[in-house]
């Protein structure tokens, strides 16, 4: 069975209910063979990326950057899976209250850093909140998952 790891820092209501969007695409009930582990950013560790065959961030825009919970995970992460998780397939959604492209930038140059692969244009949620943004991450958990599940990933 496959592992997908979903590291995402929810501090608000909405940031949660995108979390929980993510967590319920990739348990779409067509999808057999992906466990699904839900963690946030200061609970997760390099074991979780060290067990994981893909991995979805996501974070909130705080001053044009990425949440601090999530930097703490890259902190913590990132020599201890450099060498045995390079071309890990991942994705990214950022909660950007602005317009989210130093946050993007930010995390990109991380993800370049690691070698992971990514298998889909990060998902910007620019601007006032809108409901559609959780339907967005929502086909963001399912089609990661989907991926694993059927060999693609």
């Amino acid at each position: 069975m496959k592992r997908l790891l979903i590291v995402a820092h929810a501090p608000s209501p909405n940031t949660l209910r995108l979390r929980d969007a993510a967590e319920r695409g990739a348990r779409h009930p067509d999808i057999e063979d992906v466990e699904v582990v839900v963690k946030p950013p200061l609970e997760a560790g390099p074991e979780d990326v060290l067990a994981c065959d893909a991995i979805l961030l996501g974070t909130t825009e705080n001053l044009g950057y990425m949440s601090g919970a999530l930097k703490d995970f890259f902190d913590r992460s990132y020599y201890p899976v450099l060498e045995e998780k390079q071309g890990l397939p991942c994705a990214l959604y950022v909660r950007a209250g602005h317009d989210g492209t130093g946050t993007r930038r930010a995390v990109e140059s991380i993800v370049t850093g690691l070698r992971w692969k990514w298998v889909q244009e990060p998902v910007l949620l620019r601007g006032e909140w809108q409901d559609d943004f959780v339907d967005r991450v929502e086909e963001l958990g399912l089609y990661l998952a989907a991926g694993l599940d059927g060999g693609i990933l």
